[in-house]
């Protein structure tokens, strides 16, 4: 892989508990890519939805990452700091005339099978009141034209986001700021270049990319790689009670998601730490390799011997 001049790239997790093998796979594969570009690699924490967040999750999720020897280049950024940027943000659209108040229901969001009809289109915002924003949500208008870019993993990728979800929410009905209008500002914010994360994600990729356009922000490359998934199909998840990682064996853990994102260790290093572990990985990882790697197939994707509570 040839580096990259100026790389910046950046894992960001929620604090809704504890790190499970699936979120360490995705950390790793961003860590690697910028190491071997020769690049920066930062923690974002994306605390910005009280209800859903468990209490020192983000201090055990950063103790984890030090634990597996993935050490971050700059301070961590928390979300939570930042309200007042997204508020800012939304100034920005409203001054473009491209967001306005929703006030449609769960009951009737239900029926629409995932794609907003623009039922409030008409609601144009004039202010951000909170007064206001307190039973609307808020959504931006999304165009009705292909949204493009050249996945680092995947390849060509396309997306019409007027027939795949319609205006998407930017801010919700009960005040907070949506994951996709806060992750793009955060990305434009940190001049973060390269994402790399799991494929559950994609469809988020032509939204956040309409968003940075917006804002005039600088759109970095994206790449997916395929997320680990249990023998029922399903994605590892905090949701789906994925167990926390072993905090005995980061070795083994690290070992073993080194294998699932394509790269073959030499005998020599079986068992060995993250130490030995890391730089020999930095050394070999190939994006290539991913796009190749099915973990859903793999019989050892759930090995609780390693990564029980």
């Amino acid at each position: 892989m040839v580096p990259v001049a100026s790389y910046i790239g950046r894992f960001a997790p929620s604090p809704t508990g504890p790190l499970h093998l699936g979120s360490l796979y995705t950390a790793l594969a961003s860590y690697l890519d910028a190491h071997t570009n020769y690049g920066r690699w930062l923690v974002r924490m994306e605390d910005i939805d009280p209800p859903r967040e468990i209490p020192g999750a983000a201090d055990t999720i950063l103790r984890q990452l030090e634990n597996h020897g993935l050490h971050w280049d700059d301070s961590v950024l928390y979300q939570s700091q930042r309200l007042l940027a997204y508020q800012q943000a939304i100034e920005e659209l409203v001054d473009k005339q491209l967001i306005f108040f929703c006030q449609c229901t769960r009951a009737r969001l239900r029926s629409l099978n995932s794609v907003y009809d623009g039922r409030c289109q008409s609601q144009k915002l004039l202010t951000t009141d909170s007064s206001v924003t307190k039973s609307s949500a808020i959504r931006i208008l999304a165009p009705d034209k292909p949204i493009a870019w050249q996945d680092l993993i995947r390849g060509p990728c396309s997306e019409n986001l007027a027939q795949s979800c319609g205006d998407f929410i930017i801010v919700r009905r009960d005040g907070l700021f949506a994951y996709q209008l806060a992750v793009s500002v955060d990305d434009g914010y940190q001049g973060i270049t390269h994402i790399i994360r799991g494929d559950d994600l994609l469809d988020s990729t032509p939204r956040q990319i309409y968003l940075l356009e917006q804002l005039s922000l600088t759109v970095p490359a994206y790449g997916h790689v395929p997320v680990i998934k249990d023998h029922d199909g399903d994605k590892l998840s905090k949701q789906g009670f994925a167990p926390m990682l072993n905090a005995a064996t980061p070795g083994a853990n690290i070992e073993q998601c080194l294998t699932l994102l394509g790269l073959n260790l030499p005998i020599d290093l079986a068992g060995a730490c993250v130490e030995e572990l890391l730089p020999w990985a930095i050394k070999h990882w190939a994006r290539s390799k991913t796009s190749h790697v099915k973990p859903e197939k793999l019989d050892f994707v759930i090995n609780l011997s390693l990564i029980h509570i």
